[in-house]
């Protein structure tokens, strides 16, 4: 077998799951200031999800094989040049930055260095995949919203990667939280720290009160969830409406310049900074992973399936090693 090559998971069209398949690649070499990474678990996400279907063909383009996978934890295996911070064998988790796009649903993963982390001790590789994406709690809590303790917090979405880590964040630092999620999954958010949990699809807007933060994963209705807010209220979003882009989209913009409470939309794109973040906040036990299911490498297509299917608890966590 060629030690050059590895497996990676593929796809030649846009699609369902179904699409994808493990096949062999040329292994990567890091550059200068990256480090090549064995990568044992990675995460399944939304937004490749989106991009496998085709409906962010206009920024993913139309030549393939493309590639899927977002966040990774592993160890180091080689350095490129000039990283002097991390050592072959060292224990990291990360996210490919915004132009690197996809890619670490394979055995190998090059990867800048200042966009990694030490994992803490004593923390799983397979559990640690949850987490890469709480950095994008962290960001909308802190960095964008401002949340202060005692404010009251709502999460929407709260039972997935994002949602989950925004609840015990917020519960960790002294909001009240409310979470809003599937009507099988409100036990489980209610374990993370929600202070009130309710149906998504029965709840009725005047029964939930008002807001100070608002933190969407979900991307639709923002007109409506916006109208919750307290005057100075706060509301994030990190999705939009993918039935609808272009209005959805074109809301968040007149939103900032219309009305009260502008909507706040970004995509988490961690640093180093990050990464020792949440690695102090696990250590602290602020957060822990919740994973919901373990797929193998091979059963990427399901673990896509299952995601779409709706109903994750945590997250889908695919282990490569």
């Amino acid at each position: 077998m060629n030690d050059r090559m590895m497996k990676a998971v593929l796809y030649n069209r846009y699609g369902g799951p179904d699409v994808l398949y493990t096949g062999r690649v040329r292994r990567p070499e890091p550059s200068p200031g990256e480090i090549l990474v064995k990568v044992h678990a990675f995460s399944v996400n939304g937004g490749e999800l989106a991009a496998r279907a085709g409906r962010l063909r206009l920024l993913t383009g139309r030549r393939f094989p493309k590639r899927v996978g977002l966040d990774f934890t592993g160890k180091v295996a080689a350095l490129g040049g000039g990283v002097t911070r991390f050592a072959a064998g060292d224990r990291v988790w990360g996210v490919l930055g915004r132009t690197s796009g996809f890619g670490s649903a394979a055995e190998y993963v090059t990867v800048p260095a200042d966009r990694t982390g030490r994992l803490p001790d004593g923390l799983d590789l397979v559990d640690a995949a949850a987490l890469p994406v709480a950095t994008t709690a962290v960001t909308a809590l802190w960095g964008k919203a401002g949340l202060r303790p005692g404010e009251r917090l709502l999460v929407r979405g709260a039972a997935g990667g994002v949602g989950n880590a925004a609840v015990q964040l917020g519960r960790a630092y002294g909001a009240e939280v409310t979470a809003l999620a599937r009507a099988a999954n409100l036990a489980f958010v209610r374990g993370l720290g929600a202070h009130e949990a309710y149906d998504h699809r029965t709840v009725r807007p005047a029964e939930l009160g008002r807001f100070d933060v608002v933190l969407d994963t979900v991307g639709t209705d923002l007109q409506a969830c916006r109208r919750l807010l307290n005057p100075g209220g706060r509301m994030v979003t990190i999705a939009f409406d993918l039935t609808r882009p272009a209005a959805s989209l074109g809301y968040l913009v007149a939103s900032t310049v219309h009305g009260q409470g502008r909507v706040r939309f970004f995509s988490g794109n961690p640093t180093r900074a990050d990464f020792d973040d949440l690695a102090r906040r696990v250590a602290d036990g602020q957060l822990r992973p919740a994973v919901d299911t373990v797929f193998a490498l091979e059963d990427t297509a399901a673990a896509h399936r299952a995601l779409e299917a709706g109903g994750v608890q945590g997250k889908y966590v695919v282990k490569v090693a």
